[in-house]
Parts: C-alpha cells; sequence; structure tokens
C-alpha cells in the first residue's frame, strides 16, 4: 500500500486501521525478532532498504547548496573584479574550488553507485560506503563554505575580518554537523548500556 508515494509498514498500516501493534515477529528467513530497538516492525533487509532510501532523501537537501557554490565559483573567474584580487585571495580560491568539486563528487556518489549497483543484492555495504562517502562530503562541503566566506569576507573588507568571519562559521558548521550530533550519539550510547 502506497501513501504519498511512499510504501507503508505493516505497523503503519495495522495503526492506520486501529488495530493494536502485534509482538514482534521472526523473520523466516533468518529467525531473528522482526521488531528492531527502535520498535519497527521490519526485517533486517527492510531496515537497510529505508536506511538506504533516507540517505539519499538527505542527499538531495545537501546536493543544491553545493551546486548553487560550485556555479559561482566558476562564474568568478570571468567577472573584471577578479583582476584585483590577491595571491591569497587566488589562492583561497582555488581551495574553494577543489573542495566544491570534491564535496559534489563525495554527495553525488551514493547515488551514482546505488544505480550502478542496481540489483547486485549488496545493499548493506552500499549503505556504509554510502554513509562514509556522505559524511566525507559534507566535512568537504563545511570546507569549501568556510573558504568561501573567507573569500568574499576578504575581497570586501579586510583579511582579519575574513579570518574571524570564517572561524565563526567553522564554528557553527563544526557544532551543527559534527558536534552535536556526537553528543547525542554519546548520550544515547551512556543510556542504552
Amino acid at each position: 500500500m502506497t501513501t504519498t508515494g511512499m510504501t507503508t509498514t505493516g505497523s503503519a498500516q495495522r495503526a492506520r486501521r486501529g488495530a493494536q501493534p502485534v509482538a514482534a515477529t521472526r523473520d523466516r528467513d533468518t529467525g531473528e525478532d522482526r521488531r528492531g530497538a527502535d520498535g519497527r516492525d521490519e526485517s533486517h533487509a527492510e531496515r537497510v532498504d529505508r536506511e538506504l532510501m533516507e540517505l539519499l532523501n538527505e542527499l538531495r537537501v545537501a546536493l543544491p547548496g553545493v551546486q548553487f557554490l560550485f556555479a559561482f565559483l566558476l562564474v568568478v573567474p570571468f567577472q573584471q573584479a577578479t583582476e584585483r584580487a590577491t595571491d591569497f585571495q587566488r589562492d583561497v580560491y582555488f581551495v574553494t574550488l577543489v573542495a566544491a568539486v570534491a564535496a559534489t563528487a563525495l554527495l553525488i556518489a551514493p547515488a551514482a553507485q546505488h544505480r550502478a549497483l542496481f540489483r547486485q543484492h549488496d545493499k548493506e555495504d552500499l549503505l556504509r560506503r554510502s554513509n562514509r562517502l556522505a559524511f566525507l562530503g559534507l566535512c568537504v562541503l563545511a570546507v569549501a563554505i568556510v573558504a568561501a566566506v573567507v573569500l568574499v569576507v576578504d575581497f570586501l573588507f579586510a583579511l582579519p575580518q575574513a579570518l574571524v568571519t570564517g572561524g565563526v562559521v567553522a564554528a557553527l558548521l563544526g557544532w551543527l554537523w559534527i558536534g552535536s550530533p556526537a553528543l547525542q550519539r554519546a548520550r544515547g550510547a551512556r543510556t542504552d548500556g
């Protein structure tokens, strides 16, 4: 059964019909309980499928940002103002451009590999690899964003302001993208263990 283009799980279908959730059932193939640690009634294969689709959907959020940054960087060299750029600004531009290209490659790789490995029955390995690629892509995207901020602020104002602003942006991205989730994961590990 589909709802707004998404497949619903058995427990969601039962809940919609007003039925009580059933006790954990056993997976026919593995003999394991179907109800996972998060309380979902799904087999291992269903969980891997769901997690892979969640990852690919999350990447749809990140890609427009990196594509916009990359497009901006491709236009910059053709502006007349670049003639007065300093050597430092050119170096920062180079770092920003390479980081944007690398982030684009890393963030698109999971979708490309998912398509290239279609029906190869190795989704769990694809999920692990895609998760690593996506995380690395976000880290490189953070470098590109910080470098772009440093470049623009240095060009419009001064190097000290650029370095301070870049440091603040790096701290913000580091906390929101890495620090806060790591803290949440550590809290979850303490409550689970």
